[in-house]
């Protein structure tokens, strides 16, 4: 049976050999909001090729307020997705109006 130390010096040259090769992905924080650009943790501002903000909400000031709003109205959300922990009123009131035919779920970020 293989000993902690051994499996991890197998993780180490593995990784080792990622870096070698040009291949690994390190993290680089930001410390602004998310938006087009991001300043970096060491002053760089650089273009930031996110595709999960490409509507620019996550910086919005009313949608900033309005979550602000709501955690104090209803906590900080349900524990898991709506089909295991049940919907909320506010899903509701977000999801299309007038859609007879669906009833979408509603993702939040």
């Amino acid at each position: 049976m293989a000993r902690k130390d051994d499996i991890l010096s197998i993780y180490t040259k593995e990784v080792e050999g990622i870096k070698e090769a040009g291949l690994f992905k390190g993290e680089a924080p930001f410390v602004s909001p998310q938006g087009a650009r991001v300043k970096m943790e060491d002053g760089r501002e650089l273009l930031c090729m996110c595709a999960n903000n490409y509507l620019g909400l996550g910086d919005n000031p009313r949608l900033i307020e309005a979550a602000k709003r709501t955690y104090d109205e209803k906590g900080y959300g349900v524990a898991s997705v709506r089909f295991i922990c049940g919907t909320q009123d506010i899903h509701k009131k977000l999801e299309i109006p007038g859609n007879r035919r669906y009833d979408p779920l509603f993702f939040m970020l």
